[in-house]
């Protein structure tokens, strides 16, 4: 049953994506990771699912999205079925309903009502029984929980289904439901909870049922019992639409739309993805207004950009970007390599409010000697740059002037005069110390790495997002000295000549290209090949590299 649950969900994503019916073959092919699918075949794979789910349809030999009912009806014109459930326990797999209550509004007016009590099969714990006033003797003899839904289904028929905490009652009525049809229910839902939430912010403390009746002094007050609660809830919804219509909300797609909470207004962009390659590149994030946001690279760009819009853990300044995006841009690069190095430089250039935490040329600062002291200086000395504007003032802090042509021969002192410190019981003097030393050890860890990367010279060679053709990136000097495609036949040796002339050439430092550079460097991905600045070694490895007959 699960199984066909989720290839539902991805079938469901995959028309979405497409904008329109998918063949089944194609369909079948993606779902379950088959070579080939013949037409039959397909349809008889997929059948159980589409059948199995409201929200797919048959298209001829395609599958499509089914349209929603009841989603353009106006407000005043639905009929709308308020439900409560009373259950033995939370959870829809080990427990139970033991009581279904129902009001039908038709025409914003109540129009009948439904109760029964169920048997759930097992007993009542005491909890339970306490809350509701039920007893297990009251239950014995009632309905069983499959033939209680079959007549709630008959009673509300394909009306707007309402509940208080939908998602709790809809669970149990879902898993009832596809055991009896084999598909879950297809009834649009309207949550109060998510309602009162969005309409009601700031004006009440809590949504809770209780809260809420007695906010909006219903007639009927909730105490736990299926058709009590399920009558106090009609009489919250309709104060509810009425809210809504001052809003402008005119049908019954409008109050879906509006009791949306924001992960699901998130998730309903996904479909701003949607025709991403799995290619690697760089993608960009802009407003209605069509400004930058912010600015990404990924080796698959489509798995990074749905990612987006399924995932919580999010920055929160990345969060409130993804929520103000109205448009993803996204350009195709031949490798990871490359689309960070675009990353960066179209931040520096765009500085997309999202893209704070990335570091920027003008913010580097280097140590100087002022007096018989140390400090950090936006001015270029030998001592740097240094990426970390907080780190180096911490660090200067700790040095002396005569000891800033070698900082790292400070730190034994340092450290000693620590250990005195705390044996004095100078704790908070001790603390100041230690900070300053850390943020010294990690100064001098950088401008030794800076050292070592500024020496070397190599190039870079991988795929170009043409086919057949090779990215080379000449490192030297400190920086990314050029870059070069290199086509097939005796074009890449000219291509490579210059390279090769413009990393003799000398260039400014960019120590965050050459950070960036470095940690490919470290851990090189399998298309990347890395090679002595000499030509008929760049040569040789351009002819290796994935894809490529150069």
């Amino acid at each position: 049953m699960q199984l066909r649950l989720d290839a539902a969900d991805r079938l469901v994503e995959l028309v979405e994506e497409r904008r329109g019916p998918v063949l089944v073959d194609e369909a079948a092919r993606r779902l379950f990771a088959l070579r080939s699918a013949p037409v039959a075949l397909a349809r008889t794979l997929l059948e159980d699912v589409v059948d199995a789910d409201a929200r797919l349809a048959w298209n001829g030999d395609a599958v499509a999205l089914a349209s929603p009912p009841g989603g353009g009806l106006p407000l005043e014109h639905a009929t709308y079925v308020v439900v409560d459930l009373e259950t033995t326990g939370l959870r829809p797999g080990t427990s139970q309903i033991c009581e279904i209550g129902a009001v039908r509004v038709r025409g914003l007016e109540r129009e009948a009502e439904f109760e029964t009590l169920v048997d759930p099969g097992m007993p009542l714990g005491s909890g339970v029984a306490a809350l509701t006033g039920l007893s297990n003797r009251q239950l014995r003899g009632a309905p069983p929980p499959a033939l209680a839904v079959h007549r709630f289904l008959l009673f509300a028929g394909d009306a707007v289904l309402v509940a208080h905490n939908a998602r709790f009652d809809l669970a149990f009525l879902d898993r009832e439901t596809s055991r009896l049809t084999g598909s879950r229910l297809a009834n649009p839902v309207v949550d109060t909870v998510a309602l009162a939430r969005r309409l009601l912010a700031g004006r009440v403390p809590r949504a809770s049922l209780a809260q809420l009746a007695w906010f909006l002094g219903t007639s009927v007050q909730p105490c736990h019992r299926a058709l009590p609660d399920a009558q106090a809830t009609a009489e919250v919804l309709l104060a509810l639409i009425g809210l809504a219509q001052e809003r402008g909300a005119r049908t019954v797609a409008d109050l879906v739309a509006l009791q949306a909470t924001r992960t699901r207004r998130v998730w309903d962009k996904r479909q701003l993805a949607f025709g991403a390659p799995q290619r690697p590149g760089v993608y960009l994030f802009r407003d209605r207004n069509d400004q930058v946001l912010y600015v990404g690279c990924a080796r698959d760009l489509r798995a990074r950009l749905r990612s987006y819009f399924r995932s919580e853990r999010l920055r929160p300044a990345v969060e409130a970007a993804v929520g103000a995006t109205e448009r993803i841009e996204w350009r195709v690069l031949g490798s990871e390599l490359e689309a960070a190095l675009v990353e960066l430089r179209l931040i520096r250039a765009l500085r997309p409010p999202a893209n704070a935490r990335v570091a920027r040329p003008d913010r580097h600062v280097w140590l100087l000697k002022r007096s018989d002291g140390v400090v950090a200086s936006s001015r270029p000395t030998a001592i740097g740059p240094i990426r970390s504007r907080r780190k180096a003032q911490a660090a200067a802090r700790a040095l002396l002037a005569d000891e800033l042509e070698r900082p790292a021969a400070a730190l034994p002192g340092l450290r000693r005069k620590l250990a005195a410190l705390a044996d004095a019981r100078r704790f908070e003097d001790a603390a100041r110390l230690r900070d300053r030393i850390a943020a010294l050890e990690h100064v001098c860890r950088d401008l030794d790495r800076l050292q070592r990367l500024r020496a070397l010279e190599r190039c870079l060679l991988v795929p170009a997002a043409e086919p057949g053709l090779v990215r080379a990136f000449f490192l030297a000097g400190g920086r990314v000295a050029a870059e070069r495609t290199l086509p097939p036949g005796g074009g890449a040796h000219l291509e490579v000549e210059a390279g090769l002339a413009a990393a003799r050439r000398g260039g400014e430092l960019d120590i965050d290209e050459l950070f960036l550079v470095a940690r490919f460097l470290r851990r090189p991905p399998p298309e990347l090949a890395i090679v002595p600045l000499e030509r008929d070694a760049i040569l040789a490895a351009a002819r290796s590299v994935p894809g490529t007959r150069t």
